[in-house]
């Protein structure tokens, strides 16, 4: 949080806001975790699919460096649909315009609305 505050205005709104809320929901459920275990709840496993979960894990690590090597764009319409196919959704429709929503959406709120640029890749690099 420290070093969004010390970014302009501007640039720090949406990391700020973001920050700020997973600590609220972060505080809300240490919160509600706690209440469930003093009540004497057993707790689940934190994972009933541990591949699905180190194969999500690994997917992110490639697409860190895709977005190092093809840009955050490329890289970010190939994670999505892959992302949602590992955690079961499988309707070929909805992947589809998942990723046309999610990567539209960031590319007119931040690249055209907000005029940010994002990496480009070394492939296609400027």
């Amino acid at each position: 949080m420290i070093p969004a505050l010390e970014l302009k205005a501007i640039s720090a709104l949406l990391p700020v806001a973001m920050l700020t809320g997973l600590i609220v929901l972060s505080v809300i459920l240490l919160i509600t975790d706690q209440r469930k275990a003093a009540a004497g709840d057993v707790a689940e496993p934190m994972t009933k699919a541990p591949m699905r979960v180190a194969g999500a894990f690994l997917l992110i690590v490639a697409y860190v460096g895709a977005t190092s090597l093809i840009g955050f764009y490329a890289a970010t319409t190939i994670a999505v649909p892959l992302v949602a196919y590992i955690f079961g959704y499988r309707n070929l429709l909805g992947l589809a315009a998942a990723t046309v929503i999610v990567v539209g959406t960031i590319y007119l709120v931040f690249d055209f609305a907000m005029a940010q640029q994002f990496p480009t890749g070394l492939l296609w690099g400027k």
